[in-house]
């Protein structure tokens, strides 16, 4: 079993290899389903990566800033394949997603 110490400092026991979207939905359905990535020791993550040790979670929706930094960068990455279907051999240049252009 690992411990998982949530934001307000409870700590709760899982399997190793509990995902973050695991321990979202065993807190509420609801929550689950706006988790747009997890923070793990302060590191963004995908919210489905195994978590193999104890670890602190924050679970990241879209009113969190990296929630929505993750979510910009993940539809850039399915926009950007969408446009290379669409239009062979066009290049792309390579730049984070920013709020305000």
């Amino acid at each position: 079993m690992i411990n998982i110490t949530l934001p307000d400092g409870s700590v709760r026991q899982y399997e190793s290899g509990v995902s973050a979207m695991d321990v979202a939905k065993s807190i509420s359905e609801g929550l689950a389903r706006k988790v747009l990535a997890a923070s793990i020791n302060e590191e963004v993550w995908d919210a489905s990566r195994p978590i193999q040790s104890d670890a602190s979670l924050k679970l990241l929706t879209w009113t969190d800033n990296d929630g929505k930094k993750t979510f910009w960068h993940s539809s850039a990455h399915l926009m950007a394949e969408a446009v290379e279907a669409l239009y062979p051999g066009v290049k792309f240049w390579v730049g984070p997603a920013i709020e305000n252009p």
